[in-house]
């Protein structure tokens, strides 16, 4: 065996060596280093380690001076050690100081050194730090080479989260004082509780084995007691009622079955690691190539997989339980950096009032399962977990995206008023879903829900609303193993139609691509998705897919009407394409004697600013239409809505955007075609009371936003905003929000009623 085929299970006994020895952590740091450097026969081992601000410090080193030692900062994504960071991946060259990254230090004394190998020590997801080997020969080191630094990197992460390091390396901060945090709503509600930090991470204890058999038979067992414990889950009677967060998690049951990622653990084990060990490689491994993939469908796999990966781990060393599974306190707020939705089904669902994530938003699994719990839920919120202690105070104010992390004694009574005041409010909404949408003066609103899958709709009777006015199809696409056959799909639209009874859905026509994407079908690398081959664009170029789908849902509709309605239509053509399409299916089915819908009904949406200039020429050819104000809005200032350093930028009620959906809606009006909208704006109260100044009288939300937008609607004179709307849009630019919240303040109508300053 040679030295460096060795190298690894030296290591490992080497370090486990000082790992167990009494003494300070930076003398233990410093052993690391120089045992490094000496088993791979290294002139250079450097240690340096994360700081808060995503600076790097130089903590050990064996062969550069000493001096430098807590003396050399990088900062975020400078030189290689930091470009290493960044990327959470590995630089293996043979003259580092040719490398344009390359960042010359003079304290440090590597002028003479060439060859360079650097790794990310990373732990759940993130980068701790990165540790280095040099040498003064030009060379490029070897796989076993590799292998032993990425083992020991794995070694060196965990000393770092055991805690044992100082407060400032794990970022820590003063733990006493108030503080006060923002981010993104993901589940309504408000919460008073105490922090309970989340955890999901264990430590690995043996990293090497010599009996690569008795290992997977370790991991086969961990896989059985995995795959058992996720159909318990799926089991739980709280998650049997309607909610997307089923079919999310039916999911889990796919990914615990899934053959390549128990191939990659096989070969990890068969390299020489234990099966612990060998999950984490493997996790480590996709973080890696999974981070330069932007693509907010990928990360939430990846979140999948990292969430079974820690189940794996807890069962292989033994079941070790969370404080989900031990005692929590009945008012537990829950606090993560990201976890997947099966993670969050651990925790006894009734002691949980709230969840705060520091990296995932609202259409994240995780988000969509504390939805289906009722948990008040915050998303995107920036280094929170760094300075919270199991046990603070905490208040999570979800309505305005808010916490306040050991909050003063005057928050505290403020948000316990305003939680009994919420609950009071909710009451009142579904005391509402029976009452007709009627303004002052006489208006009939017609509200109506967004759905996707078939266990939104008992949604429809618990809101009271009027219909569904929009039912992405795509879900059911994304969520399932391979693409849906057309007898599946007619099955699952039956299914739909029939649970809707009388009240109108409009079928969405499959609407992929840019951060929509199907993981059986190929898509090739795009620079811009969300402008590039999707939705309508797509099902023309693959006709069959989309004869196949308007096949089943003609054939679904049988003595119904059917609506169906065509995204992103961009262009006149397109729309005369695919209606010519959709009349071959009805050709079809009338020939080989199959029933149809007793009405078709066909519809664009309008999410794209060139097609409001072909309004003349599509109206006439088509039944209904539909405001997409999400993308028609980013489209329209080019703000990239999954961007959080532009997704704020502009104000849904900017005038221009207002003076847009008018146009749109004085056209629909001129032709005689119902116009609806359908995006996010039309959930929240003051917005939608917009809406209906500028003359919609149909608009669509999710379930729980039904209630708002009624109480608002009947307390307005629709007539005396849509006077006031005139005025204010011919003399102001700019946002109209503040002088449409005074109206709403003057005219007591309802848009706020969860407001409170404090």
């Amino acid at each position: 065996m040679s030295s460096t085929s060795a190298a690894p299970r030296i290591l490992m006994r080497r370090l486990r060596e000082i790992m167990a020895r009494p003494g300070e952590p930076q003398a233990r740091l410093d052993a690391i280093v120089t045992q490094i450097a000496l088993i791979m026969v290294a002139e250079v081992c450097s240690l340096y380690l994360r700081r808060p601000d995503g600076s790097l410090e130089l903590f050990a080193t064996e062969g550069l001076n000493k001096e430098a030692v807590h003396n050399t900062h990088l900062a975020r994504g400078e030189g290689l050690v930091g470009l290493i960071a960044e990327r959470a991946e590995l630089i293996n060259i043979h003259e580092a100081q040719d490398h344009p990254s390359f960042s010359y230090r003079p304290e440090t004394g590597e002028e003479v050194y060439h060859s360079f190998l650097g790794m990310p020590i990373m732990r759940g997801g993130r980068t701790l730090g990165v540790i280095t080997v040099q040498n003064q020969a030009r060379k490029v080191y070897a796989d076993e080479e590799i292998e032993a630094l990425e083992t020991t990197s794995m070694l060196v992460a965990e000393l770092i989260t055991s805690g044992e390091l100082d407060d400032g390396v794990a970022g820590m901060a003063d733990r006493t004082q108030s503080r006060h945090f923002s981010g993104t709503n993901i589940s309504n509600g408000i919460a008073l509780g105490h922090v309970v930090l989340h955890e999901p991470r264990v430590m690995i204890s043996e990293f090497l084995s010599d009996d690569p058999a008795n290992e997977n038979e370790r991991l086969d067992a961990g896989l059985e007691t995995l795959r058992t414990s996720i159909d318990q889950m799926l089991a739980k009677a709280e998650l049997q009622r309607a909610g997307e967060h089923k079919e999310v998690l039916e999911a889990y049951r796919l990914f615990a079955h899934d053959q390549g990622w128990v191939n990659r653990l096989r070969q990890a084990i068969a390299s020489g690691l234990t099966a612990e060990a060998a999950v984490e490689r493997v996790q480590n491994d996709m973080r890696a190539r999974m981070l330069p993939n932007k693509d907010r469908y990928w990360a939430e796999r990846m979140k999948d997989i990292e969430d079974l990966g820690n189940r794996l781990l807890r069962i292989l060393v033994g079941g070790v339980e969370t404080a989900a599974l031990s005692s929590l306190p009945d008012d537990t707020i829950l606090i993560a950096r990201t976890m997947g939705a099966a993670e969050l089904l651990d925790y006894a669902p009734e002691k949980l009032r709230g969840l705060v994530l520091e990296e995932s938003g609202a259409a994240s699994h995780v988000a969509i399962v504390a939805r289906a719990l009722g948990i008040a839920a915050i998303g995107e919120v920036d280094n929170l977990v760094n300075r919270a202690d199991t046990g603070d105070d905490i208040v999570v104010d979800a309505t305005a995206g808010e916490v306040f992390l050991r909050p003063t004694s005057d928050v505290i009574d403020a948000y316990s008023d305003k939680v009994r005041f919420h609950a009071a409010k909710q009451k009142q909404y579904f005391k509402l879903r029976n009452k007709d949408a009627v303004s002052l003066d006489g208006e009939q609103i017609s509200l109506k829900i967004n759905a996707g899958l078939l266990v939104d709709l008992p949604h429809l009777a618990q809101s009271g609303a009027d219909g569904v006015g929009l039912y992405r199809t795509e879900l059911q696409f994304m969520i399932a193993a391979k693409f849906p056959r057309m007898s599946e799909q007619k099955e699952i639209y039956q299914a739909v139609l029939d649970a809707a009874g009388d009240l109108p859905i409009v079928f969405r026509t499959l609407d992929v691509g840019g951060d929509k994407i199907l993981p059986y079908m190929r898509m090739s690398g795009e620079q811009n998705p969300a402008l590039g081959w999707r939705a309508v664009r797509m099902t023309l170029d693959r006709p069959g897919l989309f004869r196949t789908q308007v096949r089943a849902l003609l054939q679904a509709s049988k003595g119904k009407t059917l609506y169906l309605m065509l995204p992103m239509v961009t262009q006149l053509s397109e729309l005369i394409e695919a209606r010519k399409l959709i009349r071959l299916e009805e050709n079809f089915l009338a020939k080989h004697g199959h029933e149809g819908p007793k009405q078709l009904k066909i519809g664009i949406m309008i999410e794209v600013p060139a097609i409001i200039y072909q309004l003349d020429e599509i109206l006439p050819l088509v039944d209904f239409v539909s405001i997409g104000s999400n993308d028609l809005m980013q489209f329209l200032f080019a703000a990239d809505r999954t961007n959080t350093n532009v997704a704020d930028r502009y104000d849904s009620l900017h005038r221009v955007f207002l003076q847009v959906l008018q146009k749109v809606i004085t056209k629909a009006e001129a032709h005689n075609v119902p116009v609806t909208l359908c995006g996010e704006m039309a959930g929240k109260p003051l917005e939608s009371m917009a809406l209906l100044g500028l003359g919609l009288r149909s608009i669509s939300m999710s379930p729980a936003s039904i209630g708002p937008v009624k109480s608002m609607i009947l307390s307005l004179d629709v007539k005396k905003l849509s006077d006031f709307m005139v005025e204010i849009m011919a003399t102001h630019s700019g946002s109209l929000r503040a002088p449409l919240a005074e109206f709403a303040h003057e005219n007591n109508v309802e848009v706020e009623p969860f407001k409170l300053d404090i």
